[in-house]
């Protein structure tokens, strides 16, 4: 195969290129599913503190 490409090529390279390509992927779409701001994660912390707050007031005391 002589003239065909400008060298020889490093697979390795275009592996480790694919890798980081799909991780790259993968990060984005888990940034979309479970990336919150900090507000609604306060937002989520409060109202779990008051969700937690009214059942103790509910209990009976013994």
């Amino acid at each position: 195969m002589v003239g065909s490409g400008s060298g020889p090529v490093n697979l390795n390279r275009y592996r480790k290129e694919k890798a980081r390509a799909g991780k790259k992927a993968r990060a984005d779409q888990n940034a979309v599913t479970f990336g919150r701001t900090k507000a609604e994660k306060e937002l989520d912390k409060a109202r779990k503190v008051q969700d937690v707050r009214r059942l103790d007031d509910h209990k009976r005391d013994e």
